[in-house]
């Protein structure tokens, strides 16, 4: 797998070589090592374990219902009120951030109406914070520390 701009931690793996699987520590399973899976556990990893997000206000994987479609936010980070807070999105690292990205990210929070955006292919990262009282959103520098959310 690809080297990411993210800490390293103790990766958990399993499964053959044409198949190999990675412990999702948020599922508590092992899940299909892609490129993509590769990114979430290691960013997820890096906002429990670095940036002080309680692992059970995160969630992986998370169905939504929109009419007879079913949209997966690949993870949401929810407040203690159990409202969702934030939503990631993820890509793999051949993957550019395109405005494509972030008009499928735009498209869940029509949906859930989240404070932050977050999109991440494990080498760029960008967060950006709603306004809805402007409707507009706001790009930060770097993804806050969740003290601070």
């Amino acid at each position: 797998m690809n080297e990411l701009n993210l800490p390293a931690y103790d990766v958990k793996v399993r499964g053959t070589r044409e198949k190999p699987e990675i412990f999702d520590f948020l599922r508590k399973r092992y899940v299909s090592l892609t490129p993509e899976e590769w990114v979430r556990q290691h960013f997820t990893h890096w906002l429990v374990e670095h940036k002080g997000y309680p692992k059970g206000l995160l969630g992986n994987e998370i169905a939504m219902k929109c009419g007879e479609k079913t949209l997966r936010c690949d993870s949401i980070l929810y407040n203690k009120e159990a409202s969702a807070q934030m939503i990631i999105e993820y890509k793999a690292p051949t993957v550019s951030l395109t405005q494509r990205v972030f008009n499928q990210i735009s498209t869940y929070n029509l949906l859930l109406h989240v404070d932050y955006l977050v999109v991440s292919n494990g080498l760029q990262h960008y967060c950006c914070k709603m306004d809805y009282e402007h409707q507009t959103y706001h790009f930060l520098d770097i993804i806050p520390d969740y003290q601070e959310l």
